[in-house]
Order: C-alpha cells, then structure tokens, then sequence
C-alpha cells in the first residue's frame, strides 16, 4: 500500500504548499512513484503549483521527475449509500484509485477545518503541520499563557488530529507520525525561538509529535511558483553556480526530508 503524507494545519500562511511541492518533488527525483491531491477546492494552490511545472517543463522540452496530479472525482448523489457524505466518497475513491501505482500519496489540506481535511486526517501515514516559528502561530496546537510557557490547553487542530488517531487505533492501522515543521526560522529574535522551542518540546511531550526544521522566509520560493520549479530543479534548468541562500534552502529541504524519515526513503541530493 501507498505510504500516506497529509500535510495539514488549519491557518494560512504556514507554507503547506510550498513544503507539500518540495516533499513530492524530491521523493520523486529519488525515484518514488508520487501522487498528489488538494483538497483545498477553492485556491487550489499545490495543483497550481503542479499545473505550473507541467506547462514549464513542456515549453522547455525538460523531462525532469515530477509528482503527479489527481482531481478529486465526481460522484453522483443517487450512488451514495444512506447517511454517506460525498466528500468521503470523493477521496476514498481517488485514494483507492491512486494506491497501486504510487509509492506516496501527498495530501495538502486547506488551512481551514472542513469535512476532507478531517477525513484526509484520519488517512495519514505522516502528518506534517508547517508552523510559522513564531507564537502568533502557536495556538493552532495548544492555548498557553501570556509568558508562553504554561500550556493551557490543546487547541481545536489537535483535536482534530486526536480523533483522527482514535479512528486509526479503532481501524486497526499504525499511529500517525505527526511531525511538525518550523518554518520561517531566522537568525534574529533569538530569545524567542528559544522560547518557542521550550514551547514545543513541552507541548510534543503532551500530545504526541516530533518538530523538524522547515524553510527560512526566501524571495527563491515566491520566484520557483510561477515555474513550477523546486529548489532542486535550479541546476537543470541552466542555474550553474548557486547563491549562498540557494544552497542553504537546499540544505533545509535535505533536513527536513531526513527528520521525515520515510519508509524506502534515502536521502541523495
């Protein structure tokens, strides 16, 4: 079976797209076979983002390893059974469709509760949740205090992820590896991501994840989008000598796809 990567939180402005992009593109440069769904059914910004690297890489004439891209099918009503929601129907059927060929599935979630977040939820292999490094953020996982310290309670996300965990154990199949992904983690403001990682080394402790280091804030990903390029398509396309922050990025994304630890996976780029 399909190794399962949802990569979800229920904010925006996370990178979830940018991290799902670079985690399906680098699985399938090391020769996975990788399928992709958004379930954000209005922005759509991951199947953007593959549309993008589709019409690039054929007005080019490249050939360069790429996930693939599965629309949520249509369903017609009168087949639903009594009390089934369409939308479980809908990714159930594209999951299933999806399974004997790929080697991973990528999900990337809205960032807002809906009914397929929360079923994709309950489908993960891997949950990633990229987290802006930054307390602002830190309450898609847990209510804390106004020192930052104290943890007050878990938040409606990690509830989510809770139930999700609940239904898996119920179903039989293996736990979630939650992994959550710092982004945006800069030089600067040190007393407060050391506050931060304090933070969440206390929080994984309560609710059951491990942190990993993400992607710092870089105008490179603003520039790859409307290409459908990655960090690691830069020296294919011509781009003989990398910059400084261009090196480090890659470096970041090689981190961050060790930390995953992913079955089959070996880290070569």
């Amino acid at each position: 079976m399909a190794h399962i990567i949802v990569v979800g939180n229920e904010k925006g402005g996370a990178g979830k797209s940018t991290v799902s992009m670079h985690v399906a593109t680098a699985l399938a440069r090391l020769g996975h076979n990788v399928s992709t769904l958004d379930l954000d059914l209005r922005q759509k910004t991951l199947g953007t983002y593959i549309g993008n690297r589709d019409r690039f890489l054929e007005k080019s004439g490249l050939d360069l390893p790429s996930p693939a891209y599965r629309e949520l099918p249509e369903v017609d009503q009168s087949s639903l059974q009594p009390g089934e929601n369409i939308y479980d129907r809908r990714l159930s059927a594209a999951v299933a469709e999806l399974e004997p060929d790929s080697d991973f599935i990528l999900i990337d979630c809205p960032g807002s509760h809906t009914r397929l977040s929360q079923v994709a939820h309950s489908l993960a292999d891997t949950l990633i949740t990229p987290l802006n490094d930054s307390f602002i953020d830190f309450d898609l996982l847990a209510h804390v205090d106004a020192d930052g310290m104290k943890i007050l309670g878990p938040s409606v996300y990690s509830e989510m992820v809770w139930n999700a965990r609940q239904l898996r154990a119920q179903a039989g199949l293996r736990p979630i590896d939650w992994v959550v992904v710092r982004n945006r983690l800069g030089a600067q403001q040190m007393v407060n991501k050391e506050k931060m990682g304090a933070a969440l080394d206390n929080l994984a402790k309560r609710i059951g994840f491990r942190t990993a280091p993400g992607f710092n804030e870089r105008v490179i990903f603003r520039e790859l989008f409307p290409r459908g390029l990655t960090l690691l398509d830069l020296k294919d396309i011509g781009v003989k000598q990398l910059n400084i922050s261009n090196v480090a990025a890659r470096q970041e994304l090689r981190d961050l796809i060790k930390a995953l630890n992913l079955p089959g996976v070996e880290v070569d780029f």
